[in-house]
């Protein structure tokens, strides 16, 4: 049998203690992790080791896997899957929702007025420029009040963890956030190979993500499509199509749903309404989930050579025929300029302070800070404004003189194109290796679904995984996985 581990692993990356999510700093484990703990003590180590491959055997079996842009191989790959759970009590679950209610109510304050009265401007929290040279910023949405009046129906808060009652938002997904249908496999996987594990927790289910995502979806259906009585909103998800390193999870979706999945060869305007093809001919839609960027969204309206999108989709659109969610233009929120100034926008439009703090972060846009990183970039991380998945951004204390030197170069090149923040010591929850259980850094995505009715907040979401002993980097395109994530009951 393998004993009950009792003491924790050491790998501090910066010059603060690294927290350890189920080992206090004298080795107990946290009352979270007990029943896991017992259960964990109790299992023979032969079986214990089987089950990672036996986990890949089901994710390729329903066939999760990514691709990865730029890999010349174009293979696709699984996001590995650790089975030791990232436990979370129910009292800080309590105080993360709450901020993160908070946090996509201002969102979607932010959003309606940057495209109406830019109140934030004339009061001087948000320099101008920042929407004036933005690509994310579209001038079609000006003016324009989405139905229901929500920009963001999905978002995805990035969080991570420094301390016992520390937790910070890294960045917001207010455009397509992804992960959900990983969310929703590892927790299928993990109640297939240990059920019993369930009986020693309280776990709150997030099995009716799928329903709560269709019901939110139609809740925000345009008045203007007048459905009959008794009858349900059409919805539909938009793919670009099967190489899509998310296609997975757009096809998941629709399924879970009951929604059809649609790429822009199926769909056409028709009357007024966005159409889809079916057996019995087209069938107009009321709601599109949309999976595909702004800027291939309608090559009449933005990049004309795109067979990613729907010809005269911005019009019936802006003509009250459909609802697109998320709303055209919501990647400005996911601006990571914008995303420094977002103490100030939550404060802003709700008249309160942040309930969940950013992370300090420098703006190289402006001289000050610019010299400040320049001059102590071996010790930060630098992200670039618009960059995604772990790319385009330099993480100081790993990175050798020569990956630093290149890196300055860029960064004096168009400094406005980058934020520095300083090296956290992110949390850590453990792993299962063939030695047993070792510390791994971890951040979390909890997924928040929108609609006239309220804010809906799924308790727990993504948890990322740095599998590489010391690394930072949770991306599953640099090399990451993904854990189950528990939110226990009171």
């Amino acid at each position: 049998m393998v004993q009950t581990i009792a003491k924790r692993g050491s790998m501090p990356t910066t010059d603060k203690p690294t927290y350890d999510e189920m080992f206090d700093d004298a080795g107990a484990v946290r009352a979270a992790y007990a029943g896991y703990n017992a259960w964990y003590g109790a299992q023979d180590h032969g079986w214990l080791r089987k089950q990672p491959r036996e986990a890949e055997r089901v994710f390729r079996r329903t066939g999760i896997t990514f691709n990865v842009y730029g890999q010349g191989d174009g293979e696709e790959r699984l996001i590995p899957f650790d089975m030791v759970p990232r436990i979370i009590t129910a009292i800080e679950w309590r105080k993360l929702s709450r901020g993160i209610e908070q946090r996509v109510r201002a969102l979607n304050a932010f959003l309606h007025d940057v495209y109406h009265r830019q109140e934030i401007v004339r009061a001087g929290k948000l320099p101008e420029r920042l929407l004036r040279v933005n690509d994310a910023y579209l001038p079609e949405m000006a003016g324009f009040v989405p139905p229901g009046g929500v920009y963001t129906h999905i978002v995805g808060v990035d969080l991570v963890r420094t301390g016992p009652d520390e937790f910070m938002v890294l960045e917001d997904n207010a455009r397509t956030p992804s992960g959900v249908s990983y969310m929703l496999e590892n927790r299928e996987t993990m109640m297939a190979m240990c059920p019993e594990l369930f009986t020693r927790a309280r776990v709150r289910p997030v099995g009716d993500y799928p329903r709560r995502l269709a019901s939110s979806l139609a809740a925000c259906a345009p008045p203007a499509t007048q459905l009959r009585q008794g009858e349900r909103p059409t919805v539909a998800v938009l793919t670009p199509g099967i190489y899509n390193s998310a296609y997975f999870e757009h096809a998941f979706l629709a399924d879970q749903m009951g929604a059809e999945l649609v790429e822009a060869s199926d769909l056409r305007v028709d009357n007024g309404r966005v159409a889809m093809r079916t057996t019995r001919g087209w069938k107009a839609i009321d709601v599109l989930y949309r999976r595909v960027d702004d800027e291939y969204l309608d090559p009449l309206t933005f990049n004309p050579p795109s067979m990613l999108g729907v010809p005269g989709i911005m019009d019936v659109y802006r003509a009250g025929g459909i609802t697109i969610a998320n709303a055209p233009g919501t990647g400005i929120a996911d601006d990571k300029a914008i995303y420094s100034f977002m103490p100030d926008i939550v404060e802003f439009y709700t008249g309160e302070k942040p309930i969940l703090q950013n992370v300090p972060s420098w703006r190289c846009s402006e001289p000050d800070s610019l010299k400040y990183v320049l001059e102590h970039l071996p010790e930060l991380v630098v992200k670039e404004v618009h960059g995604s998945g772990g790319y385009g951004m330099l993480i100081g204390p790993t990175s050798s003189k020569k990956e630093i030197a290149a890196f300055e170069a860029k960064l004096r090149a168009k400094p406005e194109n980058y934020i520095a923040q300083p090296t956290l010591a992110l949390s850590t929850c453990p792993i299962f290796t063939k030695s047993g259980l070792a510390p791994r850094h971890v951040d979390l995505r909890p997924f928040v679904l929108v609609s006239p009715n309220g804010i809906d907040i799924t308790p727990g979401g993504l948890t990322r995984v740095a599998l590489k002993k010391g690394s930072l980097v949770v991306n599953s395109s640099q090399g990451g996985g993904t854990k189950d994530t528990w939110v226990l009951e009171d």
